[in-house]
């Protein structure tokens, strides 16, 4: 079975991955965990992950998703080109994308968004003045699904973990994520 590619980068957010690592798991789908190098990397809650491997040295045919989580500055690595390249190289070869928060940003500014429906958690004031947004393409919904690219806005992390899920095919309980007697709606 191919992996998901999960790709982390300094001061990711963990809390926007546990769902759909959680989902990955009990759909006993393998992962593989990406850095940019092999330094350790901290994320925003102060969690120090090594990587599994970088994306220089991640075999792109043992792959078919990409999971990518937002974090406290974004624009802290969107110059990194090799990061741009790689995204584009993975993107022709997976069958899904899935990115939260933040992250959209990278695909943008990678091209990778051009022409589908989004949302991304920035304000309408940063995602204009970042230059790579397509204003029409935004959606307020906390979770989009245009295609194989799934995009989210943090707070709906539980909910981008089963949409996740779902678009790999996988078997899981969704419910295990909500409270009894609470409509899924209401917390995501």
């Amino acid at each position: 079975m191919k992996k998901t590619a999960v790709l982390l980068y300094p001061q990711f957010s963990e809390y926007e991955l546990s769902i759909a690592l959680s989902i990955l798991m009990q759909g006993e789908k393998p992962i593989i965990t990406v850095g940019l190098n092999k330094q350790p990397i901290k994320g925003e809650s102060g969690l120090t992950c090594i990587t599994d491997t970088t994306i220089d040295e991640l075999n792109i045919d043992e792959i078919d998703s990409l999971l990518l989580t937002g974090c406290m500055d974004i624009f802290a690595i969107e110059n990194e080109k090799k990061l741009l390249d790689f995204l584009r190289k993975v993107e022709s070869k997976v069958s899904v994308i899935g990115s939260i928060s933040s992250s959209p940003y990278l695909l943008a500014k990678a091209g990778i968004i051009k022409g589908k429906k989004y949302t991304v958690g920035m304000t309408e004031e940063v995602r204009d003045h970042s230059g790579v947004f397509e204003k029409n393409n935004y959606s307020e919904e906390l979770v989009v699904q245009d295609g194989k690219l799934i995009t989210a806005r943090g707070r709906g992390f539980i909910r981008f973990g089963v949409c996740f899920g779902k678009a790999l095919n996988l078997k899981f309980d969704e419910y295990w994520y909500f409270e009894k007697g609470i409509p899924n709606d209401v917390l995501v």
